[in-house]
């Protein structure tokens, strides 16, 4: 085996502390060690990285994906439109709810990414996820564009 999969992240042996780390330890890892270190805020990578994780999540419906976005605790998604072209997807409770308001930063383009991975995987052909609002900027919830 050369890679791991989502399956094998299912696979938690903690005895002690369990399988939940501390949401600012993500949010560390994100904005700090990604967004902070790598240029342009890290996005080619989180997106790169997004986009494996949704083909790897083996979820076959949009029912699916969101209800693992929520037992993952990534967010809330609710299809706020919808159409032959694609749908509008807002994600409530993502982790960056709470964070200081910094106009004109966009900072979860992960959680897109895996919607945009798994979606095309879904339908087998290649899907973009835009985010277009995001509680960091100042809006009341996160926001994606999304375009089959």
């Amino acid at each position: 085996m050369d890679h791991f999969t989502f399956a094998d992240m299912k696979k938690i042996k903690r005895e002690n502390l369990g399988d939940v780390v501390p949401l600012e330890l993500f949010r560390t890892i994100r904005l700090i060690g990604l967004y902070q270190a790598l240029p342009a805020n890290g996005k080619a990578t989180t997106v790169t990285i997004g986009r494996k994780i949704g083909e790897e999540l083996g979820v076959t419906t949009v029912t699916e994906l969101f209800e693992l976005f929520e037992n993952l605790k990534i967010g809330i998604p609710t299809i706020l439109s919808e159409d032959e072209k694609g749908m509008t997807v807002a994600v409530h409770d993502c982790f960056c709810e709470g964070l200081p308001v910094m106009e004109g930063k966009m900072v979860c383009d992960l959680e897109g990414a895996i919607m945009e991975g798994a979606l095309t995987k879904m339908r087998g052909k290649r899907v973009s996820v835009k985010e277009v609002k995001c509680n960091v900027h100042g809006d009341d919830y996160c926001e994606y564009q999304v375009r089959y």
